[in-house]
């Protein structure tokens, strides 16, 4: 069965929610329901280059849960990060593996350029967005390359530029991290060129086959 309904929202948010029915065991409930909320929300995080710091808490080990699914209990670490972040003067934070490597933002992924090319964690350690995977697509057509591996806070030092990306932050730029500033032109920059092809294409209903939400 479909449903269709219009709202007349030109900025919005929208969030799917896959709960499970009554059930006070630890085990899966024979019912399953889905909710859907779509309410009016600008970009997260805002438009200006944010001051980023390296949080204490780190991601979850991901033998302890899966760290590919989008699930609810995993944003418990998110806002601890957050939280800890805004006390401190910060914007937001930058959680590491619990290899030391770094995984992401608390509701955003990581990417770093240095010299035209952009870094970003694998998959294992991180919840792999679907915005992403979609900057990853619009890379390819601006013939940008991406390489996907684990690095440390120290090599982020030396970049050029980096951004988070998710479905509510865009692609928005981090300005400096721990108080160490970048030194590229954001204004120049390879995750720029992708913000504005990305926002093109989404204003103009352009996918093309990409997963843009």
């Amino acid at each position: 069965m479909s449903c269709w309904i219009k709202i007349n929202l030109t900025d919005a948010y929208i969030r799917p929610l896959v709960y499970q029915g009554m059930n006070m065991a630890l085990t899966p409930a024979a019912e399953t329901n889905v909710f859907i909320g779509a309410w009016e929300w600008a970009k997260y995080l805002g438009n200006g280059p944010l001051n980023v710091m390296i949080s204490s808490y780190q991601r979850p080990n991901p033998k302890s849960c899966v760290m590919e699914a989008k699930v609810v209990g995993h944003y418990t670490n998110s806002v601890l990060a957050t939280t800890e972040a805004k006390k401190l003067g910060y914007d937001e934070a930058l959680l590491l593996d619990i290899h030391g490597n770094v995984a992401q933002g608390p509701g955003a992924n990581f990417f770093f350029e240095k010299d035209g090319v952009l870094y970003t964690p694998p998959a294992g350690n991180i919840l792999p967005g679907i915005t992403r995977a979609t900057i990853m697509e619009l890379a390819k057509e601006l013939e940008i390359r991406v390489i996907e591996k684990h690095f440390t806070v120290d090599e982020v030092y030396g970049a050029d530029n980096a951004f988070f990306a998710g479905t509510a932050v865009e692609i928005t730029p981090i300005g400096a991290i721990n108080g160490d500033k970048f030194k590229g032109n954001w204004d120049e920059s390879a995750g720029n060129s992708l913000y504005m092809m990305y926002r093109t294409k989404v204003q103009h209903n352009e996918y093309q086959g990409l997963t843009i939400v």
